[in-house]
């Protein structure tokens, strides 16, 4: 895993049984930074500071403690790894 900024936005990027996965930075329990964590054999990565697991796919919390991380989607192509990200408009409100 390892943390990248596309448009400015801080983001992870992790591989796992040869696919891309893009999520947020920070935990959204305590804001551990989700790259110094690791990535279980279920896919799940874990949270460092209190082991929190996510699904990489939709975010799902699968330690049971009801939080999600926010997940984007990520593919790779000939020419790079790209990431979907939101586009807000004005204010953020579109």
């Amino acid at each position: 895993m390892c943390l990248v900024e596309p448009g400015g936005k801080k983001l992870t990027i992790a591989r796992f049984n040869g696919r891309i996965f893009a999520f947020a930075h920070k935990c959204p329990h305590a804001s551990g930074i989700m790259a110094d964590g690791y990535i279980n054999a279920a896919g799940q990565v874990t949270c460092p500071l209190h082991r929190y697991r996510f699904d990489m796919q939709n975010g799902r919390n699968t330690s049971g403690e009801g939080y999600f991380l926010k997940v984007f989607k990520a593919e790779k192509r000939e020419d790079g790894i790209y990431i979907g990200l939101e586009d807000k408009g004005f204010w953020g409100l579109l």
